[in-house]
């Protein structure tokens, strides 16, 4: 049986024990693992492992003894409980040796539980897995968690205070992060709002959100939207120091201003501009101030000197990249004043 959606999210919460097998899959190992290690959490609980009603195969271990699944479906231990037999890394090969054990699957054996990075549709084990009547598939995608995925996660931590501010800041962060960094994000801001029954605000969530290249990025154009000439050659340094394409900068510098401008001409006002601008939290509140010193007669030649240094970059011109765009963000800091 195939799960999507919200049936898998609810599956991988709460596993059905009475089923032979449950298969996840995905190109994201780290996505895999978490998803995994939540399943069998959910079946064997905390003890499980030390009780030893956990046991691992590796792909390896299952091609050189195919039975060695089958064993360990079976097998009986010292404690009594649910009992679980994964294998990790599993490919196509393995099809057979998984499908005798499903066979062979009784009520009161272990569940099987197999991991496996990205399957083709035509995949000999999804397919084992999908048409199998007491089994599950998973897949697992490059999609961002969604918001009753971040709520779910937030309340098993015991945080259930979140403002609306504050969770809109948290799907774009579950855009912008890796999964297991997201995940040690939210396991950060738990452990920070611990006992504190104030709803968690986008300052908090700005404040305990890891460092990125793009937070460094948004450093920058922050200055230069707010004409602080002497920082923008400091944090152009920093800039450089990590990589940081001209041509990624100068777009991200097109995207701020942009939605300065796109703010700035609807006559809802500020506030509703950079909503439809989708700029939300702390970000928003300080583009507002930046928009106190900017209008549309001098976003457009800004704008413009952006297009242009955009094009210059794409050209064979073969100019210096990022002393191009040191010289072009100086000079737009220099037109707010």
């Amino acid at each position: 049986m195939l799960l999507r959606g919200v049936e898998a999210r609810n599956y991988f919460a709460k596993p059905d024990p009475n089923r032979a097998g449950l298969l996840i899959f995905g190109a994201d190992a780290m996505r895999v693992a978490m998803k995994r290690q939540e399943v069998i959490l959910a079946l064997i609980g905390r003890e499980g492992e030390g009780e030893m009603r956990l046991s691992r195969l590796s792909g390896g271990d299952l091609r050189r003894d195919g039975a060695a699944l089958s064993d360990a479906m079976r097998a009986s231990g010292f404690f009594p409980g649910q009992r679980v037999a994964f294998v990790e890394d599993a490919t196509d090969g393995l099809s057979d040796a998984i499908g005798a054990a499903l066979k062979e699957w009784r009520a009161g054996d272990a569940v099987i539980v197999v991991t496996a990075g990205e399957l083709k549709g035509k995949s000999a084990l999804k397919t084992l897995f999908e048409k199998h009547p007491h089994a599950v598939c998973i897949g697992l995608y490059d999609d961002p968690p969604g918001r009753d995925e971040i709520e779910a996660e937030l309340k098993k931590a015991g945080l259930t205070q979140i403002s609306p501010e504050a969770m809109n800041d948290l799907n774009t962060l579950a855009r912008a992060l890796d999964p297991g960094d997201f995940r040690q994000t939210l396991e950060k801001i738990s452990l920070y709002k611990w006992r504190d029954a104030t709803p968690l605000s986008p300052a908090e969530v700005a404040a305990l959100a890891p460092a990125t290249i793009e937070t460094e990025v948004d450093e920058l154009l922050n200055a230069v939207a707010e004409g602080q000439g002497r920082q923008v050659g400091l944090l152009m340094q920093r800039i450089s120091g990590q990589g940081v394409l001209p041509v990624t900068l100068c777009i991200q510098a097109l995207r701020h201003f942009r939605s300065l401008y796109i703010a700035a001409c609807d006559p809802g006002g500020a506030s509703s501009g950079l909503m439809k601008a989708r700029v939300f939290g702390p970000r928003r509140d300080r583009m507002q101030n930046q928009l106190r010193q900017w209008g549309v007669r001098t976003l457009e030649p800004a704008i413009a000197d952006l297009v242009e240094a955009d094009l210059t970059l794409r050209s064979s011109a073969g100019v210096p990249g990022l002393a191009l765009m040191e010289r072009v963000l100086l000079r737009i800091a220099m037109m707010r004043r």
